[in-house]
C-alpha cells in the first residue's frame, strides 16, 4: 500500500539516513582528542571508529530481516532508542570504556539505510520511490562529510565531548522524526529471524572487519592473524550452508546468487576497497606537516573543509542519477562511476602540490562516490522481490562495509610499506603507489559493471527470443487446430449450403442446385434456391 504522506515522510527518511552516517563517522576526526582527553593510545582511540563499523557491519543483516518482517517500525524505533543512549553515554564524564560502549551503540544505526529504502519502496509511488532510494543511498556516503569538518570545529572549540554532544542532539531528533513519520510495514510477511544464521554470521564479520582495522596484527602476530582469517572464511562456510537450507534464511542468497545482484555486489565490494581508498590517502596527505617535505600541515577542522567537494558534488551527482537512469541502464552508469573514481586517483597521483588540487581531486571522488550509490539499488532491487528490499541492500551494506575496511587497510599497508625504517611519515612516492593500487580497484569494478550490463543484455535479448517462440507456437496451433475443426453438417442449418457444394461435386445436384438422384420430394436433399417452408411443397 501507498502511503499519501509521501511528503514528510521522505525529508524524515533522509534526515534519518543521514544523521546515522554522521554520527558513525564521528569518531574519525577526533582520534587525536579522544587519545589526549583519556590519556589513551592511538591505537586505542583508534577503537572509537573501529568499533562503530564493527557493531553496524555485524547488526546490519539482522536489522535487514527485521525490516523485511512485519515489525519494521518497532526495529527501527529501538534500534535508534539504542543510538541515543549510545550517544548519552558518549557525551557524560564516564571511564574510556563507556566511550567504546557508546561508540558500539552509535554504530548500530549504520544498519538503518537499508531500512530507509524498504520504507520507500513499500510506502511511495513508483515514480517517487526509486530516486528517494537513491538518495538514500547517496547521504548514506556524504553523511561523512557533513560530519568531519562538524566534529573538528566543535573539538577545536569545546572539546570532544560537546563533539559527541552534536550527535546525541541530532540522534533525539532523528528518533522524534521516525515516530511521527514511519508507517507500519505491509501485512503478510514473515517475522521469523535465523538467530544461529545471524549469530554465526556476526562471528565471521568480526573476524573480517577485525582482521582489516589491525594492520599490526598482520606484521608482528601473522600466524595468528592467519589463523583468524582461516576461521573467518570457515564461518562464512557454515552460514552459506546454513541459509541455504533454512526456511527462514537471514539474508536470502538464492537471490544474491542472481548474476545482477551478485555483480553488484562484487562492484561494490571491489569498488569501496578503491573509493575509501582515495578518501584515506587524500584526507592523510592534507594533514601531513610540511615539515616532512609534501602535505598541507590542515588541522583537523581544516583538513574536514576538505571533505566539503565530496559531499557537496556526491549529493549533486545523486540528485542527477535518477534522470540520466531514463537514458542509460543502471550497470552502465555503474561503470560510469567506477571510472570517474578513477579519474580521481589519476588526479591526486599526477597532481597534488597545492591544495587547490586535492580539492578538485576530491569534488570529482565525491561525484562518482555518488553517483555510484545512486545507481547501485537500481540494480539490485530490479532483481529483487519488494518484501526483500531490507535484506537484500543490508547485504550490500555490509559487502560496502567490508569493502571501505579493506580499502583502509590496503592503504596503511602501501603508506607502511613506503615507510623508511626510523621515519613518522611515508614517502610522498608511497602516496602514488596506493593512487596506482585504487586505478586497478576501479578498472576492475568498471569492468564488472559492464559485465552486468551485457549479461543483462543477454539476458533479456533470450527471454523476448523465448516470448516471440511461444507467441509462434500459440498462432500455429490456433490455426492447426482452427483448420482440423471438423464442420457440422446439418441438413436443414445454416451450413446446409456447404452441402449443396458437396452434392454439386459427387453429381447429386446439377449445376443450379437441383436433385438429380433422389428427386425433390424425397426429403433427404431440398433445393436451396427455394426459402419457403410450406410443407406443401414436399
Amino acid at each position: 500500500m501507498k502511503d499519501s504522506g509521501a511528503r514528510p515522510l521522505v525529508p524524515s527518511l533522509m534526515f534519518i539516513a543521514l544523521v546515522v552516517a554522521a554520527v558513525g563517522s564521528l569518531g574519525a576526526p577526533l582520534i587525536t582528542s579522544v587519545a589526549t582527553t583519556f590519556h589513551v593510545s592511538l591505537d586505542s582511540a583508534q577503537w572509537t571508529m573501529t568499533i562503530a563499523l564493527l557493531s553496524g557491519a555485524v547488526v546490519t543483516p539482522v536489522l535487514g530481516r527485521l525490516g523485511s518482517g512485519p515489525h519494521r517500525r518497532a526495529a527501527i524505533l529501538i534500534t535508534l532508542a539504542v543510538v541515543v543512549a549510545g550517544s548519552a553515554l558518549t557525551v557524560l564524564p564516564l571511564p574510556f570504556a563507556w566511550l567504546l560502549v557508546g561508540r558500539a551503540a552509535q554504530g548500530i544505526g549504520l544498519g538503518l539505510t537499508a531500512l530507509m529504502m524498504g520504507v520507500a519502496r513499500d510506502h511511495l509511488p513508483e515514480g517517487r520511490s526509486e530516486p528517494t532510494i537513491a538518495l538514500i543511498s547517496v547521504v548514506s556516503i556524504i553523511g561523512v562529510g557533513v560530519g568531519y569538518p562538524l566534529a573538528g570545529l566543535l573539538t577545536e572549540f569545546g572539546g570532544v565531548r560537546v563533539a559527541y554532544g552534536l550527535g546525541l542532539l541530532v540522534t533525539a531528533i532523528a528518533f522524534l522524526a521516525a515516530w511521527r513519520s514511519i508507517p507500519e510495514a505491509p501485512d503478510g510477511r514473515s517475522a521469523r529471524v535465523d538467530v544461529a544464521g545471524a549469530l554465526v554470521l556476526a562471528g565471521a564479520l568480526f573476524l573480517l572487519l577485525y582482521l582489516t582495522s589491525q594492520k599490526s596484527l598482520w606484521s608482528h602476530h601473522r600466524t595468528a592473524a592467519v589463523i583468524l582469517a582461516a576461521l573467518a572464511a570457515l564461518l562464512l562456510c557454515v552460514w552459506t550452508v546454513s541459509e541455504l537450507r533454512s526456511k527462514t534464511p537471514l539474508v536470502g542468497l538464492r537471490a544474491v546468487r542472481h548474476p545482477a545482484v551478485a555483480g553488484a555486489n562484487i562492484a561494490m565490494f571491489v569498488g569501496g576497497i578503491g573509493m575509501y581508498l582515495l578518501l584515506t590517502l587524500i584526507t592523510r596527505y592534507a594533514q601531513t606537516p610540511h615539515s616532512v617535505g609534501y602535505g598541507f600541515g590542515l588541522t583537523t577542522f581544516v583538513a574536514g573543509l576538505v571533505l566539503v567537494p565530496f559531499s557537496v558534488l556526491g549529493f549533486v551527482a545523486g540528485k542527477l542519477t535518477p534522470r540520466v537512469r531514463e537514458r542509460i541502464e543502471a550497470p552502465t552508469l555503474l561503470a560510469m562511476s567506477a571510472a570517474i573514481v578513477g579519474g580521481g586517483f589519476m588526479l591526486f597521483a599526477a597532481a597534488r602540490s597545492n591544495l587547490a588540487e586535492l580539492l578538485v581531486a576530491m569534488g570529482v571522488l565525491g561525484f562518482g562516490v555518488g553517483s555510484f550509490s545512486a545507481a547501485m539499488p537500481g540494480v539490485i532491487l530490479a532483481a529483487t522481490p519488494q518484501s526483500e528490499t531490507s535484506s537484500a541492500m543490508s547485504f550490500n551494506y555490509v559487502v560496502r562495509s567490508v569493502g571501505y575496511s579493506l580499502g583502509s587497510a590496503v592503504g596503511g599497508l602501501a603508506l607502511a610499506a613506503g615507510t623508511d625504517p626510523g621515519d613518522l611519515f611515508p614517502s610522498d612516492g608511497a602516496y602514488t603507489t596506493a593512487a596506482l593500487v585504487g586505478i586497478v580497484a576501479m578498472a576492475i569494478t568498471t569492468m564488472t559493471s559492464l559485465a552486468i550490463g551485457r549479461l543483462r543484455r543477454v539476458r533479456a535479448d533470450r527471454a523476448d527470443d523465448r516470448l516471440a517462440r511461444a507467441t509462434a507456437e500459440a498462432r500455429a496451433k490456433k490455426t492447426a487446430d482452427a483448420r482440423h475443426k471438423s464442420p457440422k453438417r446439418d441438413v436443414i442449418g445454416p451450413s446446409a449450403p456447404s452441402l449443396v457444394t458437396d452434392a454439386a461435386r459427387t453429381g447429386a445436384v446439377d449445376a443450379e442446385g437441383r436433385t438429380r438422384a433422389f428427386g425433390a420430394d424425397n426429403g433427404l436433399i431440398r433445393d436451396h434456391r427455394h426459402t419457403s417452408t410450406d410443407p406443401t411443397e414436399s
